[in-house]
């Protein structure tokens, strides 16, 4: 079993946006620089190492002296860079994706989701080679565009299925995508929720793999084979089955099990799971003990958007009173 610990539990009251140096809901681009991603108010913003705003991306000025690159967001869900600077920002609001030139204090749309079909726009992640993928939430579908914004693979036909094996591009299927991220090894790992799966696009053989799950609901399988464990359901929630997905620098994967209050680890190196904070039972109204060491002994009510970097592994929860920053790091 892997050792962590809880490296600080930081408090947000709502409103709060950044917090000694944290933020509640934001991502780490590969070159490390910091962005808050404040859904509902609808902008982005680049925190310095002071924990100060640099500049934000909104649709107008969100805080007086720091400069603002206006764009029309709706409710921004993620940020990552591109191989020449610029950055992609996807919303989930409208299925479009923005391209943004901070040097130039510019940004543009660079893929009109809805002219393509896309309602809700998930993650647009960057690969190594500078084309930017797009889970479709709700329409069942992972994209591929070039760096000029053109689409060029589409993976899934919109109708929700499972395959648990390898399966063609041409023939895979999927159901509800919450969350997809690049991995070390430059392939595609794909959060496939309400199949209660973690599965990866692989480039080389052009094949998608099941790594977790067996496309059934539960919570079971820790310690052996991932692919034979089971994640949570609520059939009564929004979004229901696990909804957040990370990868760490040698290409472990950290899911959020959003409805059975945990985070799960899969270990590249074995193939097994195992669960590494949270409990089964979570408390909407309580916050967490501040000084608290163990990861098993948190109060995880509401997983969403965590981030892994610089060796550890941050997990935001909401609350009725707020919300609370988890980091975790491995000892």
């Amino acid at each position: 079993m892997t050792e962590w610990t809880v490296d600080r539990v930081v408090h947000f009251k709502p409103g709060e946006l950044c917090k000694n140096g944290y933020v509640h809901f934001g991502f780490h681009d590969r070159s490390g620089r910091h962005y808050l991603l404040e859904h509902r108010k609808h902008f982005v913003g680049l925190i310095g190492a002071e924990g100060e705003f640099e500049w934000t991306i909104a649709p107008h000025v969100i805080f007086d002296g720091v400069p603002n690159i206006e764009v029309e967001l709706s409710y921004p869900i993620y940020i990552d860079s591109m191989p020449d600077g610029m950055l992609v920002v996807s919303n989930f609001g409208d299925g479009r994706l923005y391209i943004v030139d901070v040097a130039k204090m510019h940004a543009e749309i660079f893929v009109d989701g809805p002219s393509l079909g896309i309602k809700h726009a998930g993650n647009c992640v960057v690969d190594n080679d500078g084309s930017v993928w797009l889970n479709e939430v709700d329409g069942c579908k992972v994209w591929r565009f070039d760096r000029s914004g053109r689409p060029t693979l589409t993976l899934g036909n919109g109708s929700p299925d499972f395959q648990s094996g390898p399966t063609a591009f041409d023939k895979v299927r999927f159901n509800w995508i919450y969350d997809i991220r690049r991995g070390p090894d430059g392939n595609i790992y794909v959060l496939d929720s309400r199949n209660f799966a973690v599965r990866v696009i692989d480039l080389a053989v052009r094949k998608v793999r099941t790594i977790a799950g067996t496309g059934e609901s539960g919570c079971s399988g820790d310690g052996g084979p991932a692919v034979k464990a089971t994640f949570g359901s609520d059939p009564q929630a929004k979004y229901d089955g696990p909804i957040s997905l990370s990868l760490d620098e040698t290409g472990d994967i950290f899911v959020g099990d959003r409805q059975n209050h945990v985070v799960r680890m899969i270990h590249r190196s074995s193939g097994t799971i195992e669960t590494i904070a949270g409990k089964r039972v979570a408390d909407t109204r309580r916050m967490n003990d501040p000084n608290e060491s163990d990861p098993r002994n948190l109060n995880l009510p509401e997983i969403s958007s965590m981030d892994y970097h610089g060796k550890r592994l941050l997990v935001p929860t909401d609350l009725a009173s707020g919300g609370d920053l988890a980091v975790l790091r491995r000892l």
